[in-house]
């Protein structure tokens, strides 16, 4: 027998259930800069692709964070793989930093210029997605920021062929609580036609 833990009343308890039962999620390790030059680095685990013609992603704020005030200033950011040589980093850049505070000079994550916009890219992420803001949803205490995909940059190790290669790239996902998923197993299943 199932036991209800909450109905259909918002509550902001619901989400650490959320969390734990909306899994794996990927993570955007985005990557800002401030009008002032001031660099940020923070995961967001609401991501997802938005649209596939034009290429858009989607990514959610919980709160008014850095990240968020930075693209709504500068209209662009990039979004940096997140892999499991990069875990500690990518966990270590969650902590909450001054706006003042780079927190790429302060853990000694090294950055790229980026290829289209002026916004720097994890040197040592495999892939990254650079983007313009194309517009935001407010939804309560959250924003919902949508952005237009200008350049995808792949590692050419990390591809098979044409596309990028699930195993090399080792992306880590987000459970619950503090709960991370580690490199899944591949399966390939075929499509029905």
């Amino acid at each position: 027998m199932r036991r209800v833990i909450h109905t259909d009343v918002p509550d902001a308890g619901a989400y650490a259930l959320l969390n734990s039962l909306v899994v794996p999620r990927p993570i955007a390790w985005i990557s800002t800069v401030s009008v002032d030059g001031i660099g940020n680095l923070a995961p967001h685990s609401f991501f997802s692709i938005a649209c596939a013609n034009p290429p858009i992603i989607s990514w959610t704020s919980v709160g008014h964070k850095d990240t968020l005030a930075n693209v709504l200033a500068t209209g662009e950011f990039v979004v940096n793989l997140a892999t499991l040589p990069d875990l500690d980093l990518v966990n270590a850049t969650s902590a909450s930093f001054d706006a003042t505070i780079d927190e790429c000079q302060e853990l000694g994550i090294a950055m790229e210029p980026s290829e289209r916009v002026a916004v720097p890219r994890v040197v040592s992420s495999p892939a990254s997605l650079e983007c313009a803001l194309h517009s935001t949803i407010d939804l309560g205490d959250s924003v919902l920021v949508l952005g237009d995909v200008v350049v995808v940059t792949v590692d050419e190790d990390a591809m098979d062929g044409d596309h990028p290669d699930f195993a090399k790239l080792q992306t880590v996902s987000r459970l619950g609580i503090n709960e991370w998923g580690l490199p899944p197993e591949v399966r390939a299943v075929d499509r029905p036609r």
